[in-house]
């Protein structure tokens, strides 16, 4: 398509042009060409979402059948992981989304494959510590006063899931390489070949040999690796990588501070945002019947986590679709991508949530037979339905937020309503009111508004002229803390 034709549609959804009919058609042409590209980046990239989701979710529904405690275990084990590794190496690496998009379209394809590498070296190194954290999970659960059975069964699955740590953080990296430069589907095929490795390792290791619990964990780290080295090899022999990855280069060691000055900022606004639902299991451990709260708010977590990867997916988009835009010096094209992905989060929201109902008395025996934990679960089911909705909206205004690179203005919101409203309004539901462990998901769900009306807020009063300007200052200018300053 010419230059001419596609500037044109971008400059009437911006209010410049004729008027009337004709604008209308235009303007019209243009969102359904911008829901186009939306769709084909967030399909693959909610399809990979859900495939590497699905990993976690299988080794617990088969912890789930070996017993009530090991799926209390396995379920404080692995919301502790999230809070302590998995969440943090995902806000670090998200930091990419900024650096890695805005290049992309800026044209500076030399710049994607350094932004990697240093990624995923500063992530190694991060992981080690990390790894010592999981090696004592048992006695950090204890001096939180946990349940001894359920941290001791908890602290064996982190130990042997340890080498899954190091290669998430590798994982994340390569996604995000590919996802800012448009490459989704190698990312969908790759995690569809590491679950369906997982159901065979997964069984292979908890009952072919008989580990249990240990063997679930351990699946996953295998399962990880897979997904890694599929990644790699197609980055390294792959045409479409060849401007972007020319190979290791000690340039990617050299200012591996301007790569952290993004990446803190990154990894709060993710981590802040997780680890209020991961404390909410963890608070469900001081609740009246610990083993039935727990596990119920464990699978209610993993249920949210699942279906929350549909809108993670459109955040991803519109994450690569702004950064691009943005790079490329086209701001009112980033704009109206904006516009496009809030009605596409509106509808996911509407059309998952009905289903959720639908299927909340079903749902709780993919993870148990005891009667009572699905009864429990499926009143659960209509406030994740409720939840969903307004996470899925907050979830794209987020993906706004990385691809401009607003990370310290999103890690500022999310500590205020997560930390100032959400967390003190589930325990005063939770224990004051005693309403039990739905009052604890009420809670977040106030935090929840609250983040979703202040992103709203920033996003509604941005000059988008200004941000297509620092984008261009952030891709071309020597890389100094200075240059991520919002």
């Amino acid at each position: 398509m010419a230059k001419a034709s596609v500037e044109e549609p971008l400059l009437l959804a911006a209010g410049v042009g004729a008027e009337g009919e004709e604008e209308e058609a235009v303007l019209g042409l243009s969102v359904r060409e911008e829901v186009k590209k939306q769709l084909w980046l967030a399909g693959p990239m909610i399809a990979g979402a859900l495939l590497q989701n699905v990993i976690q979710m299988i080794s617990v529904m088969y912890v789930g059948h070996l017993g009530e405690l090991p799926l209390a275990g396995a379920s404080m084990a692995s919301s502790f992981a999230t809070v302590t590794g998995f969440s943090l190496l995902l806000g670090m690496a998200s930091a990419l989304d900024t650096l890695c998009g805005q290049a992309y379209g800026a044209r500076q394809y030399h710049l994607l494959g350094i932004y990697k590498q240093r990624a995923m070296f500063i992530l190694t190194l991060v992981s080690i510590p990390l790894a010592v954290v999981w090696f004592y999970t048992e006695a950090i659960l204890l001096l939180f006063g946990q349940d001894a059975d359920i941290a001791a069964e908890a602290g064996s699955f982190a130990r042997w899931m340890i080498p899954a740590l190091f290669a998430y953080g590798l994982l994340q990296c390569h996604v995000r390489f590919l996802q800012t430069q448009n490459i989704v589907f190698p990312v969908m095929a790759g995690a569809g070949a590491a679950a369906a490795c997982h159901l065979l390792v997964c069984w292979a290791l908890v009952y072919g040999l008989g580990l249990g619990s240990r063997g679930a964990a351990l699946s996953n780290a295998v399962s990880y690796w897979i997904n890694v080295a599929v990644l790699a090899v197609y980055v390294r022999v792959s045409p479409a990588c060849k401007e972007t990855w020319t190979g290791f280069s000690v340039e990617a060691f050299r200012d591996a501070l301007s790569f952290i000055w993004l990446a803190i900022p990154s990894a709060l606004m993710v981590c802040l945002e997780m680890w209020s639902f991961e404390l909410i299991v963890l608070l469900s451990g001081l609740l009246p019947n610990p083993k039935l709260e727990t596990s119920v708010l464990s699978i209610s977590l993993n249920t949210a986590a699942f279906v929350w990867m549909i809108p993670f997916g459109l955040g991803s988009a519109i994450s690569t679709r702004v950064s691009n835009e943005l790079g490329a010096g086209r701001p009112q094209a980033a704009r109206l991508a904006v516009r496009v992905v809030v009605f596409l989060a509106v509808s996911e929201g509407l059309v998952m949530g009905l289903i959720l109902v639908c299927v909340r008395y079903i749902w709780g025996h993919a993870y148990s037979d005891v009667e009572e934990v699905v009864r429990y679960t499926a009143r659960m089911m209509l406030i994740i339905a409720v939840s969903n909705f307004f996470d899925g909206i907050q979830c794209v205004l987020s993906g706004v937020a990385r691809g401009c690179g607003w990370q310290k203005i999103g890690a500022s919101i999310n500590l205020g309503a997560y930390y100032v409203v959400g967390i003190p309004s589930a325990y005063l539901i939770a224990f004051v009111l005693h309403v039990g462990g739905m009052g604890l998901w009420f809670g977040i769900i106030c935090g929840l508004i609250v983040q979703l009306l202040l992103l709203m807020i920033v996003t509604l009063c941005t000059n988008w002229d200004n941000e297509a300007i620092k984008a261009k200052n952030r891709v071309f200018s020597s890389s100094s803390p200075a240059d991520f300053e919002t």
